[in-house]
């Protein structure tokens, strides 16, 4: 069962002469418990279309659908009830509250949804647990390493058991050991926990952590494929991959 599709997805900015196309008729579709990374050059699209998938902006024309709800046809109100339920984001920069612990951080998007503090701060210690945090479930983000940083930050994610997550450049903050910790993380929320996980990254090794790939030039869809977890070599087909696209 796909969690995500889109048709013919178009993003158009300005008019007439100086009208650019950032995403120009994409198609793609992301199955339950599927980990997709999207990868392309710098300007390809890859930012534009991770926001036009988590409803943060709007199309041109074309559709995004979550879930089996076409997003452009939801009320703003029914907007922000999905993203808060059915959708989680992971950024790259944490984007936690300093002022929180790592459990009140994860707990914030169900307490803002009105469950109890008590209930919140549980479902988000079963998640930190999870994600080896159980020591450090009061430690402010000023007292976590980038990666514990961003552990929390997945956890947040994950809270409200959403249906499907956007990562943007999960990694882009982190040395190498944490950025491999994060992906193979994420790579668990698709495969242990049948989330639906689709990444933004430019980095080949990150990405070889997915099931699958897709590259994107000028807007469009060129090319994808599906990875097969016990090679070893992923990382450098798509770096490959990756340089022919940039030429």
């Amino acid at each position: 069962m796909n969690i995500l599709e889109t048709k013919n997805l178009t993003k158009i900015y300005g008019k007439g002469d100086t009208a650019i196309a950032a995403l120009d008729g994409i198609n793609l579709h992301a199955a339950e418990g599927e980990f997709v990374a999207v990868m392309g050059p710098s300007g390809c699209g890859k930012s534009t279309l991770l926001h036009l998938l988590g409803g943060l902006d709007h199309p041109t024309s074309g559709k995004v659908i979550i879930n089996g709800q076409d997003v452009a046809e939801m009320t703003d109100d029914a907007l922000t009830e999905l993203r808060r339920r059915e959708m989680g984001f992971v950024f790259q920069f944490f984007n936690l509250l300093p002022v929180l612990s790592a459990v009140e951080n994860a707990a914030l998007p169900v307490m803002l949804d009105g469950v109890k503090a008590e209930e919140a701060k549980a479902k988000a210690t079963e998640w930190l647990t999870r994600f080896g945090l159980a020591e450090r479930l009061a430690n402010r983000p000023d007292q976590l390493s980038g990666g514990q940083q961003q552990r929390v930050a997945v956890a947040r994610a994950l809270v409200s058991e959403p249906k499907l997550v956007l990562a943007d450049e999960p990694t882009g903050n982190l040395d190498t050991r944490s950025g491999d910790e994060i992906a193979g993380l994420l790579r668990d929320v698709g495969q242990k926990y049948g989330r639906t996980v689709v990444m933004v990254t430019h980095d080949p090794r990150i990405a070889a952590y997915a099931d699958r790939i897709i590259f994107l030039k000028d807007g469009r869809v060129i090319d994808e494929t599906v990875l097969e977890q016990k090679n070893g070599k992923n990382a450098e087909m798509v770096a490959e991959r990756m340089t022919k696209l940039a030429n």
